[in-house]
Parts: structure tokens; C-alpha cells; sequence
């Protein structure tokens, strides 16, 4: 079903990085990052998701790395609104031997929500509520994934446009999460499958004559 030549991420935040630079010009942006874990392996011309966002590793340093964003991905992310000193959420593909500790996460995000509440619970848990664009809605289900600024979630309730998901202590520390707030923006990602199923399903819809059945789509995995 995936195509393991493309970039794949599971949503398992593996550090925070820090920006030192944001340049933004008439053709896009370069962003400079500073990283530790995931500089370990990383070359020129590989894949980093940051903030949720594939990307690729134009330069690497002992200290971090550099990246450019189209004009694509400053429209449809947060990226171009990043400041110096922000944390920034990394993670390296995920290998085919891998494990798939969150979802599958493509790094292409759908679109930007709101941060309208991120409330302290019991035992250092937080609730994390976001305002969802209305055309993202019908992507999501109860218990279903989604890619919060990368970090692998479970939709927890669903209010209108508010999507509620629960927030453990070692998500909240080793996240952007303890430096966000309500107002803030976020990328959204759905879950890929979702968005599979739609697809095939408008087929079904427009075509009288379509063979494809419910037991078709189970039988090839969605």
C-alpha cells in the first residue's frame, strides 16, 4: 500500500531542534537548524520532518543542519512564521525494518489549525484542543491519528471543529508542546489511509457502472 521510495515518518518525535535562522527571499526560504540526535546519520540530500513538514537536508554541520521551503510549503505550514530561538519538532524517516511506533506520517501536511486551549491535568497529563479547518473534518474519527506539528496523536473528541487529543508528560516534555500556547498555529496532517478511502470511494460515487465494493477495499487493506 505505502511506497517505501518516498519519505515515511511515524510520528515519534525523536528531539527538538532550535532555529538559528530563517531567510526568507522572493523564490521561498532557507532554514538553519540546530539538532543533536538526528545529526547522527544525517546527510545531503536526506529526508527530516520538522514541525510535521518533509523536508530535505541541503547542508549538514556537527551542530545542525540547512533547509529550503518552497513556496508550497510556506503556504500550507507555520514554517514561514518560525523565530529565532523557536523549537522545532524532528524526526528521521522511518526505515522499512523499523519499527511503527505512532502512524504512518507522509510529512505532507493538509493544513493549519488553531491552538485554543492546552489545559494541565492530573499527573502532569495535559488536553490539547485545536480548532480544525472545516474542509479537514471529515478525516477524522474518534480514536483515529493525527499528525499534530508531526507528533503522532489519538483523536480524542470531536466538537464541531474542535478535535481534543490527550497529552501524556513524555509527549509535552520532548515536544514544541512546552513552548506553545492558545493562538498559536499548527500543522495538521490526517491520516493517509483516510485519505485513501476518499478517493477511491469518490469513484464509487461518480460511476454508476464502478465494480469496486466495500469488501474490495477491506481485502486490500483499508
Amino acid at each position: 500500500m505505502f511506497d517505501w521510495t518516498a519519505a515515511m515518518f511515524t510520528g515519534i518525535i525523536e528531539e527538538t531542534g532550535t532555529v538559528k535562522c530563517l531567510e526568507h527571499s522572493s523564490g521561498g526560504a532557507c532554514l538553519d537548524l540546530r539538532g543533536q540526535t538526528v545529526l547522527s546519520d544525517l546527510k545531503v540530500g536526506d529526508s527530516i520532518a520538522v514541525n510535521g513538514v518533509c523536508l530535505t537536508a541541503t547542508a549538514v554541520s556537527t551542530e545542525g543542519f540547512r533547509t529550503d521551503l518552497s513556496p508550497e510549503t510556506l503556504a500550507r505550514s507555520t514554517l514561514g512564521g518560525l523565530r529565532v530561538g523557536d523549537l522545532v519538532n524532528l524526526e528521521r524517516p522511518l526505515t522499512p525494518t523499523g519499527r511503527l511506533g505512532g502512524h504512518f506520517v507522509q510529512g505532507h501536511v493538509d493544513a493549519v489549525g488553531t491552538i485554543t486551549s492546552l489545559d494541565s491535568l492530573a499527573d502532569e497529563n495535559w488536553w490539547l484542543t485545536v480548532d480544525v479547518p472545516d474542509e479537514l473534518l471529515r478525516h477524522f474519527v474518534p480514536k483515529g491519528s493525527v499528525a499534530i506539528d508531526g507528533i503522532s496523536l489519538t483523536v480524542a473528541s470531536l466538537e464541531g471543529s474542535l478535535l481534543g487529543v490527550a497529552i501524556i508528560p513524555h509527549t509535552y516534555r520532548r515536544t514544541n508542546l512546552v513552548q506553545t500556547s492558545p493562538g498559536a498555529k499548527i500543522n495538521l496532517e490526517c491520516d493517509v489511509i483516510a485519505k485513501y478511502v476518499e478517493r477511491l470511494l469518490e469513484f464509487v460515487d461518480d460511476s454508476p457502472k464502478s465494480s469496486l465494493r466495500i469488501e474490495d477495499l477491506r481485502e486490500q487493506g483499508y
